[in-house]
């Protein structure tokens, strides 16, 4: 996927955004403030939307979807 990923998973940006299926949403655990703050900074953010660089991948999320939102934001210019 074209993720840029600029903080390399620092949760210093938001460059990592995707909007996850909502089916697939509730298996992944709560976003922390920090996750949550950063988003506030993303473009196009939904009620499904996480940090991927914050998204542990499992067996359980084998097969997970998601989108790449069509603009975004890169944190670290601003």
């Amino acid at each position: 996927m074209p993720l840029e990923g600029t903080c390399e998973g620092q949760m210093a940006c938001s460059t990592c955004h995707v909007i996850v299926a909502p089916e697939w949403f509730p298996l992944l655990p709560e976003a922390s403030e920090e996750e949550e703050d950063m988003l506030d900074l993303a473009a196009e953010v939904a009620r499904t939307s996480r940090l991927s660089c914050q998204i542990a991948v499992s067996e359980t999320l084998d097969g997970i979807e998601v989108r790449i939102p069509g603009a975004s934001h890169d944190a670290q210019a601003f």
